[in-house]
């Protein structure tokens, strides 16, 4: 059972922040969406990172949930083309895949948490928590 009994961080009007999920596994994004939601977050969900970028949400998510491996552009692709577009929003990489050096190249690009599929959903709570407070 997921816990949301956790005050959200000191970032403001939480209602006002957005998170933005990225994963092509429709299920684990329509749960990260819910989990979000349910702590009083506003989410917004994509299915690649092509999408994302297609939008606005480079520029108005205060946090980024991204799946590494992912048709097109990966998490890391992603997060290299946010940082080279000057783009600061803290970004969470989540992945099944465990291929040695990938944890490493996922932070190198400057991820703030790698997560393990599965994870606890007080995993990302953690990691959402480092990611918003000001």
């Amino acid at each position: 059972m997921i816990s949301t009994s956790h005050a959200p961080p000191d970032i403001g009007p939480v209602a006002d922040t957005l998170i933005s999920i990225i994963d092509d596994d429709d299920s684990l994004r329509t749960a990260l969406v819910g989990l979000v939601r349910s702590l009083g977050y506003r989410a917004s969900g994509f299915t690649n990172a092509e999408d994302f970028l297609a939008g606005d949400g480079a520029t108005t998510s205060a946090a980024i949930v991204t799946d590494i491996q992912m048709p097109g552009l990966s998490g890391i692709e992603l997060k290299e083309r946010l940082n080279a577009n000057g783009h600061g929003a803290p970004v969470i990489m989540i992945t099944a895949r465990s291929e040695p050096g990938l944890e490493e190249r996922a932070l190198a690009s400057g991820a703030l948490c790698v997560l393990k599929k599965p994870f606890a959903a007080e995993a990302l709570i953690r990691c959402l928590e480092r990611a918003l407070v000001k």
